[in-house]
């Protein structure tokens, strides 16, 4: 009998336990529900906001996370102070968990600090194309701690902030115009001068290729085999390629026109019988 009388003793204490929490729990229930809502809610109003807006669109999207991750641990704090844990414990612990998070995660940090250093100082945005890591493409996406880029291929390369933001970065939408370089080999036996006239009549036709400054030709070296001409001519950033594939096609066809040699590498093996 007596422990039938501590046993329902105990389901007692648990029922009025249940019903001193039931309260605290159903209004943080509650709090959660419509915590959720209103962070979706807000998140509509600041897309829409930015939207209506002309700003930087890399900015946008940090700035719209930014805001996602601080209202959900806002609305975290909020529901576990409901629940009975003090406010000034769940500094504590919260203080404590950062400090141990932050220990452990420190390359996560460091790319956190290099996604605001790349929206601070800018060295590209969305849209342009840029040489990083080893990877070239177009910037698809800046994010808190990561940025995507669209390869030649189609393929998104994901790269940490940190690192793009301490180490070497090509962007070669930086300008709106960029200087292209090709090189070509004639045959000791060619005319440099015609060769020459060949390459500038073809940069003269293509109204993709800017006159001024003008396109220059020169001897850039001699060869073992062959007398190289180096080709500059300046493009917009939109014509870039297709004026340099252009005048790779154009100069094969009139150099053969032409009769002008493109010698090639050749080994000759002597027999010595």
């Amino acid at each position: 009998m007596k422990d039938l009388s501590n046993y329902n003793k105990h389901v007692e204490n648990a029922i009025n336990w249940l019903w001193d929490v039931l309260p605290d729990m159903i209004t943080a229930l509650i709090i959660l529900i419509v915590g959720i809502w209103l962070i979706k809610f807000i998140n509509r109003l600041t897309r829409r906001f930015f939207e209506r807006k002309d700003y930087d669109i890399a900015l946008e999207s940090f700035l719209m996370q930014l805001i996602n991750v601080g209202l959900k641990v806002i609305l975290f704090v909020v529901v576990v102070t409901q629940l009975g844990v003090a406010s000034s414990s769940l500094l504590a612990v919260l203080g404590s968990a950062g400090l141990a998070i932050g220990l452990a995660l420190q390359g996560s940090l460091a790319n956190f600090a290099g996604g605001i250093l790349i929206l601070f100082f800018k060295p590209f945005k969305i849209g342009d194309f840029i040489s990083a890591q080893g990877v070239d493409g177009t910037v698809k996406e800046i994010s808190i701690f990561t940025t995507k880029l669209n390869t030649f291929g189609n393929q998104v390369a994901i790269i940490p902030n940190g690192q793009l933001s301490n180490n070497n970065i090509i962007n070669y939408n930086a300008e709106e115009t960029r200087r292209d370089k090709i090189d070509v080999g004639i045959g000791y036996s060619s005319n440099i001068k015609k060769a020459k006239d060949i390459l500038l009549e073809i940069c003269a036709e293509q109204a993709t290729i800017i006159k001024e400054p003008e396109p220059q030709v020169f001897v850039g070296e001699l060869g073992d085999s062959s007398v190289n001409l180096t080709l500059r001519f300046w493009a917009k950033n939109e014509d870039f390629w297709a004026a340099h594939f252009f005048v790779i096609e154009e100069l094969k066809r009139r150099f053969d026109e032409a009769k002008i040699e493109i010698p090639f590498p050749q080994r000759v093996v002597h027999n010595p019988d």
